[in-house]
């Protein structure tokens, strides 16, 4: 069963039309999705499989709705033994484990605040989120990296009252174990000033911090029904089926596509624990599995593609997806021609779902983004505020954010009124990204305002001429940047890790740049190649363009 009549007043659409036209989100006074989804899920159906996990050594487990709300209920009661109670804030680590979900339904249930973050912060990156957001507690998962970068980071944390680890033991820290053994199963939902509204913040997302640092997006309890469209409508999950989105439980790509909006259309989520990245264990658990949908970045794809994955039997899976950062055409076309699926793309921030995505009633450009997610009014404007004409690039904006707020928009920024203020202003929200809608409505990305180079009187996109780039097959990974020169002001750069079996010569670099002059507009080609084994990415993954920039800049001023 699903619960999704509960919250659309119509499921299915004939067009995008329809979709646009008549998608309307019910919410429910005062909805939480632990007691409204979780909870009922386990009073209708409590023997419906929710959760299958499995990590790299064999271990696997599931869980049925029964069991969720057995856990969280228990763990409510541990939370507030420990003094946790509404509007509490409290951080957690805890990678891909089965936990994070009786953790979170739990603080759901309390009315805290939970905060996810990766497990590569190191101690620095710790205090700063600890402090900034006055965290109360501290919830990790039981790696020796992480307990010693958040024992380093303790004592600068004067907040954080108790830190909690998952599956161990270790001095001055509560076990979650033997603490969650302590307490009943028995848990009333709360009335009266311990009720939860729809106002209410539930979650605090860092965002990758590629241009500053990492700005706190709340989310407030209404937030899971804005991912019925990223699961319903772009996942495409099927009721009983798996579904698996390859992200980190620290990231907001966790929140839309391993809890919410799956759950309520009843879909079953597949969390695979892996220690470390391996395309091939990977496929092998889409093969055991047989998962039915699949979404993951661009980078997942293209390290797929350096295996031989019809090797696989991957004919259960029915949709894909992708977002996160720009698919290349060459990606889309090598994993159609290989299995037949189409990587369905998708754009969004952590301060949204998903805006625009390739949806099912209209064919599929590559590169492209695809089209507006109904839920906001999406437009693409100049500098003055103004709707670009078709072809035209301009910033991607939600107009109409304080007259009719669109649910799944964030809150707005923790205790950070200046980035507020940037960004929200005469009742639209600035995305900061800029794009270009083509003369049939699809929406094409061209790069954050930061990243757009402006070059010899052009603008150029990066992410145009790392798709040219990517098509090279010498070239596995790239960025594409500006780079400053003393005749032209700013040239085109292209920093490229090459595939097994290439090597660096100045031979390489002119057939790169003779490619991409022959598949793109010739002023695009980058004058300056640099080969590099890895690209400057952010924890979460994403490719640190300024960091680039900034050390061009440097090498320019000695």
């Amino acid at each position: 069963m699903n619960l999704l009549d509960r919250f659309l007043e119509k499921t299915e659409f004939s067009s995008y039309e329809d979709f646009c036209s008549n998608l309307k989100i019910k919410i429910p006074e005062n909805f939480n999705f632990a007691y409204d989804v979780i909870d009922e899920y386990a009073r209708l159906a409590p023997e419906q499989l929710a959760l299958v996990w499995c990590n790299d050594d064999g271990d696997e487990k599931r869980f049925t709705f029964a069991d969720l709300k057995y856990w969280s209920d228990k763990a409510a009661n541990m939370f507030v033994s420990l003094g946790i109670k509404k509007g509490d804030k409290v951080m957690l680590i805890l990678r891909r484990r089965y936990e994070f979900y009786f953790i979170v339904f739990a603080l759901a249930k309390i009315g805290a605040i939970y905060i996810p973050c990766t497990d590569q912060l190191t101690e620095k990156d710790i205090s700063y989120r600890a402090n900034a957001a006055s965290a109360k507690m501290i919830i990790a998962y039981n790696k020796p990296d992480i307990v010693k970068h958040v024992s380093g980071a303790a004592l600068d944390c004067p907040t954080v009252e108790n830190y909690m680890l998952v599956g161990g033991q270790y001095d001055g820290w509560l076990s979650f174990e033997t603490e969650i053994e302590k307490h009943s199963d028995k848990w009333e939902r709360p009335v009266g000033a311990n009720v939860t509204s729809n106002d209410d913040i539930m979650i605090i997302y860092f965002t990758s911090g590629t241009t500053s640092m990492p700005k706190m997006v709340q989310h407030d309890f209404t937030y899971p029904l804005g991912h019925i469209v990223t699961a319903k409508y772009w996942h495409r999950v099927e009721e009983g089926g798996l579904h698996l989105t390859v992200a980190d439980s620290g990231w907001a790509k966790f929140g839309w596509g391993k809890i919410y909006g799956q759950w309520i259309c009843g879909a079953v989520q597949f969390l695979y624990d892996m220690d470390r990245f391996n395309p091939e264990k990977l496929l092998e658990k889409m093969e055991k599995y047989k998962l039915t949908t699949f979404c993951a970045p661009p980078t997942i794809y293209r390290f797929l593609l350096q295996h031989d994955i019809t090797k696989y039997d991957l004919s259960s899976l029915k949709n894909c997806c992708t977002a996160g950062e720009p698919l290349n055409p060459e990606v889309f076309n090598r994993f159609y021609r290989l299995t037949g699926l189409k990587i369905m793309n998708g754009f969004g921030q952590t301060e949204t779902t998903v805006l625009v995505a390739n949806f099912e009633w209209f064919d599929v450009d590559p590169g492209s983004m695809g089209k507006p997610n109904p839920l906001y009014n999406i437009d693409i404007v100049d500098e003055e505020g103004n709707s670009c004409a078709a072809g035209e690039e301009g910033e991607l904006v939600i107009r109409g954010v304080d007259t009719n707020r669109p649910v799944g928009l964030f809150r707005k920024y923790h205790n950070d009124e200046a980035a507020n203020k940037r960004v929200w202003h005469d009742n639209t929200y600035h995305t900061g990204d800029i794009a270009y809608r083509d003369e049939h409505g699809l929406l094409w990305y061209v790069g954050r305002n930061d990243d757009v180079i402006k070059a010899s009187g052009y603008r150029i996109s990066p992410f145009e001429v790392e798709s040219a780039l990517i098509e090279h097959p010498a070239v596995v990974e790239c960025a594409v940047t500006g780079a400053p020169d003393e005749i032209r002001g700013t040239v085109v750069k292209a920093t490229v890790v090459l595939a097994k079996g290439y090597t660096p010569s100045e031979e390489l670099k002119k057939d790169i740049q003779n490619y991409v002059k022959r598949v793109t507009a010739p002023y695009k080609y980058p004058r300056i190649i640099e080969f590099v084994d890895e690209l400057p990415k952010t924890i979460s993954g994403k490719i640190k363009r300024e960091q680039i920039r900034q050390e061009d800049r440097a090498k320019m001023k000695k």
